[in-house]
């Protein structure tokens, strides 16, 4: 998993009238847990934005007023409305101890069913797994290569080591779907092939006569 560092500050008062004040100054409440204790703190909204508008999950190294902790993004609240970070939840991290946390989904290889005209469907962008965060990889990855058109890939089909994933075995990850295109080209071949086999049999036809 990818490492950033995040610097913060404890929170002087907890409320949301201190809440909002911090928001007016472009910084985000939020709260580390996990530990010993809960600790309140606020980190610069610009600063944070590069984690959470991004595509990774990582660990962060935060540094709050000089103590430093490892810990993964938990949770995010959003504005309903102009969609800014109004809150995150920081989840420490324990030696030996297993977290949660959901990582991205990639594929890798070339589908055979989508060089032919088919369209690749994801039914997942993140899969939530759990495992010992020094053994979490930066994403899960599905073969997609052998995939024809109408063929599909599960969690069963995963390869992971160490990791546990929370989802049923049975869940459908990437499916290649035929489109309209494919199925022209198909349907031309098949009419090529039948106007084929008229001629070839007409011909027969003329000579035995």
């Amino acid at each position: 998993m990818k490492t950033a560092s995040l610097s913060g500050s404890l929170r002087e008062s907890v409320g949301k009238k201190d809440a909002d004040a911090l928001r007016a100054a472009n910084r985000v409440p939020g709260v580390l847990y996990g530990g010993a204790s809960q600790t309140h703190f606020s980190v610069e909204e610009v600063q944070l934005n590069k984690l959470v508008f991004n595509p990774d999950v990582f660990r962060i190294e935060l540094d709050i007023d000089g103590n430093k902790v490892n810990c993964i993004i938990q949770d995010i609240q959003f504005h309903p409305v102009t969609d800014r970070v109004t809150h995150i939840d920081c989840l420490e991290i324990i030696p030996g101890k297993p977290i949660k946390v959901d990582l991205p989904l990639r594929t890798v290889g070339q589908s055979i069913g989508v060089l032919n005209g088919g369209r690749l469907e994801l039914n997942y962008r993140r899969v939530p797994v759990r495992g010992q965060a020094d053994q979490l990889p930066e994403c899960i990855t599905v073969d997609i290569s052998k995939l024809k058109i109408g063929s599909i890939a599960r969690v069963r089909d995963l390869k992971v080591d160490g990791l546990d994933i929370l989802l049923n075995e049975s869940a459908l990850l990437v499916a290649v779907k035929r489109t309209r295109a494919a199925m022209s080209a198909a349907a031309g071949m098949e009419d090529e092939e039948g106007e084929g086999g008229e001629s070839g049999e007409s011909g027969e036809g003329g000579g035995e006569e």
